[in-house]
């Protein structure tokens, strides 16, 4: 046995006319409980390694994960300990509070249970709360949830520029409540690559490799943030009131709406088809918004009070969402060059001249 870099390395050896094996490291075979005749079951990797895992055994995620909390704590804070432990994917959680838990730390664990994928309240005590994941850790393909996610942004810019134009509270108010709905699938696809990262039998049900993986959730972090800006725009409708915006602004902004809703879906076609053209093209269309933004930005000095700030919330939140797509489509680029076949290097000359330098 040869060890190097934390690897062990075993001999091939071959019996009979076409069979090859090699040893396993005792310490691992002891360290799960095998012994002779259990199954090794073996999952071929994207990079030509395999990955060995005995057949009895339970996915790692298969721990119940113990959670201790206070009722003390803020809030926000609590439920954002919750979100954590939920992107960590553990299919069991109990949430544990020393004495008897307070009525309001359980009103924040209902209310994760209700907003989140999967979690459902398995059973209650005193002092905890047990939580369990329903859903299993591939129910929808994370390709899916990247399009459900950019279905549901494109329609909050339109309707939060729609509550902009009309200056309709209502509508904006639903904008704003639609935020969770693109939070927890990016929690949820979040949570389902950090599975497949702990273990390999949850990522071949992914059929996705980890660099494929990894290109999805920063995808995913971009539409959640233009998500957020479509919110920011909502949110300027009571700022701005009933004052009147002039007709010229309204088109621009609407202009620079389109032009960024138009560049976000190219830069999800080109992270499709590997179309590193049409991700340049996002990417010099965000310019396009900024030179926009300069020009709107000219009209707005001659403007005062809260229609000024209200329009300027309004702007940036253009600008940021069409960079936000130009940053999809450097994620497109990447993907199609990482996934592009890689060309064989030729073997050096042997002999003669080539065979003279060497010894040289």
């Amino acid at each position: 046995m040869r060890s190097s870099g934390g690897f062990h390395g075993r001999r091939i050896q071959k019996t009979g006319g076409s069979t090859y094996i090699i040893s396993l490291p005792k310490n691992w075979v002891t360290a799960r409980g095998l012994s002779p005749g259990d199954v090794l079951l073996f999952t071929p990797r994207a990079d030509g390694s395999l990955t060995v895992f005995a057949e009895s055994a339970g996915p790692a995620a298969a721990e119940r994960r113990v959670v201790d909390v206070t009722n003390d704590m803020q809030t926000e804070h609590l439920f954002r300990r919750l979100i954590a432990e939920y992107i960590a994917g553990y299919p069991l959680l109990e949430v544990r509070t020393p004495g008897r838990m307070s009525p309001r730390t359980r009103e924040v664990i209902r209310n994760f249970a209700q907003r989140m994928i999967g979690p459902e309240i398995l059973e209650e005590t005193a002092e905890s709360v047990i939580l369990q994941d329903v859903v299993g850790a591939n129910p929808l393909p994370i390709p899916s949830i990247i399009r459900r996610e950019h279905q549901m942004v494109r329609s909050m810019h339109s309707d939060a520029m729609a509550a902009f134009r009309s200056r309709d509270a209502s509508i904006a108010k639903d904008v704003i409540d639609r935020d969770w709905e693109v939070d927890r699938l990016h929690w949820f696809l979040e949570k389902q690559v950090t599975s497949a990262l702990r273990d390999a039998r949850i990522l071949a049900t992914l059929e996705l490799s980890l660099p494929e993986c990894s290109t999805y959730l920063l995808a995913s972090r971009v539409l959640e943030r233009i998500a957020d800006h479509a919110v920011r725009i909502a949110e300027t409708v009571p700022i701005l009131g009933r004052e009147p915006t002039p007709e010229r602004l309204v088109t621009e902004l609407d202009r620079m709406a389109k032009t960024a809703a138009t560049a976000l879906e190219d830069a999800l076609d080109s992270l499709d088809t590997r179309d590193i053209a049409k991700a340049n093209e996002v990417i010099d269309t965000a310019k396009e918004v900024t030179r926009e933004r300069d020009h709107v930005l000219h009209e707005l000095t001659s403007k005062r009070g809260r229609l000024a700030v209200g329009l300027a919330y309004i702007l940036e939140s253009l600008e940021r969402s069409a960079f936000y797509a130009s940053d999809l489509g450097e994620i497109a680029i990447n993907r199609a060059v990482e996934s592009a076949p890689r060309a064989e290097v030729p073997a050096p000359p042997t002999g003669g001249k080539a065979a003279a330098v060497a010894a040289d």
